[in-house]
């Protein structure tokens, strides 16, 4: 006995595991996800959006560049490594960087500025593994180039509030803010400063050191006594030119035009240093703390930043993992079940069965077939456990009367058909749900 249990500690011990932080999508939840990729690119198309595919990996200057060498992503979080020649690249820890420098290498605003993107993929950030949060990780992205008028940053806004809803994701509404220009935003970076300096001994120490480098990063800690210290910290709002505070009025008008709950939160300023003006949060109250889904805004110089035309953009990132967690959809319902699951008994049976199951997965006919030989009792239990629709059932005294029977496993129901004609009739039958 201690033998045993001994080998059996020996075999895990010997087994390959997942990298920590990192996890398998299984058959069960990824048609959920395949759903929710549907879904996402039908809107996507219907807003005019195209798809783009980018490189997992880039030269990590993009990344310092664009997201900022004091954000938490960049000083912390990247999955950074020399290549052979000594170049550093990096695994890329977010989308919009790398759709950016792809409309500038391939002069995308040559033919027309304004573009549409969205892409679908995983991104890498070495975190803390917690639920929900992975350091591989996946997005939903969307970015539009190339328009100044907000009112695309309220499309986007809109797009995420219907996408969601589709998705039956509950308690959802829109966080939103200003985080001003280059011409108003120096005077309220004095303003928190100054009271920054007053709260220094409640920071943390990563604050203390980020309030003289980036101090609309101190805002975005998720530190309690950070939190704590900063609940009287000027808002933004307050500093705005004529230009930003038009542009954000508008956004708030077309929000309420459009009747999607939002609330105004001087707090949020995301994590990324390229949003100027706009910035949005989707945010559900089934997630606790955190409670973002997705979130976005406008970066209209970070075009000319990576070496383009001075082009405004904006756009939003889905975090796909936690979407997939909160909506409330009947994962049930995307189980690729059978439509027919061929019971076949004996040698002959079997050989048959198999030329039909081939036949009917070429007209799109999802066909099982059990190939160990079992009894019609152990073969019908399959067929319950792998949810099939129908079952048809084949043995030599079916192919004596020249027939086989086609059993519907709601109704009970049997139906007698002709072996001549089984991948016809079945073809006919058996359309596949749309």
């Amino acid at each position: 006995m201690f033998r045993l249990c001994s080998t059996f500690y020996n075999m895990l011990a010997s087994m390959i595991q997942l990298i920590r932080g990192f996890r398998d999508i299984l058959p069960g939840d990824v048609e959920l996800w395949q759903h929710i990729e549907r879904t996402a690119v039908d809107l996507f198309q219907a807003f005019g959006f195209r798809e783009i595919r980018i490189p997992v990996m880039e030269k990590t200057e993009l990344f310092a560049r664009s997201i900022g060498d004091t954000t938490d992503i960049v000083e912390k979080e990247m999955y950074t490594f020399p290549d052979r020649k000594g170049d550093l690249i990096t695994l890329r820890p977010e989308a919009t960087a790398s759709i950016v420098r792809s409309y500038i290498q391939h002069k995308l605003y040559a033919k027309d500025p304004v573009q549409k993107f969205y892409m679908i993929g995983p991104m890498f950030r070495r975190e803390r593994p917690q639920k929900g949060r992975y350091r591989q990780f996946y997005q939903i992205d969307a970015e539009i180039f190339g328009v100044t008028s907000p009112l695309v940053d309220v499309q986007l806004i809109y797009l995420l509030h219907i996408l969601f809803e589709r998705l039956e994701v509950p308690d959802t509404n829109a966080h939103i803010n200003s985080l001003g220009c280059p011409e108003c935003r120096p005077d309220y970076r004095k303003r928190l400063v100054r009271f920054l300096d007053s709260v220094v001994d409640r920071l943390c120490a990563d604050c203390r050191r980020r309030k003289d480098v980036n101090p609309l990063r101190v805002l975005d800690c998720i530190v309690p006594s950070c939190r704590e210290a900063l609940a009287d910290a000027p808002s933004i709002i307050d500093s705005l030119c004529d230009d930003c505070r038009k542009d954000f009025d508008i956004v708030q008008e077309n929000l309420v035009k459009l009747a999607i709950p939002y609330a105004v939160d001087k707090r949020l300023v995301r994590g990324l240093d390229y949003y100027n003006r706009t910035t949005f949060e989707m945010q559900t109250g089934l997630l606790g703390a955190q409670s973002a889904v997705a979130g976005g805004g406008r970066y209209d110089g970070l075009i000319e930043m990576l070496g383009g035309p001075p082009l405004p953009a904006t756009g939003f990132a889905i975090g796909f993992d936690r979407l997939a967690e909160v909506c409330e959809l009947d994962h049930t319902r995307f189980r690729n079940a059978p439509d027919v699951f061929i019971a076949a008994l004996g040698e002959d049976s079997q050989k048959l069965a198999f030329e039909w199951l081939c036949a009917l997965g070429k007209q799109g006919i999802h066909a099982e077939l059990d190939y160990q030989d079992r009894s019609l009792k152990s073969q019908m239990k399959q067929a319950g456990r792998q949810n099939a629709r129908h079952v048809l059932i084949v043995g030599d005294a079916e192919l004596s009367k020249g027939t086989a029977i086609l059993r519907d496993m709601i109704s009970k129901s049997q139906t007698d058909i002709p072996l001549a004609e089984i991948v016809e009739i079945l073809s006919r039958r058996l359309v596949p749900d749309s």
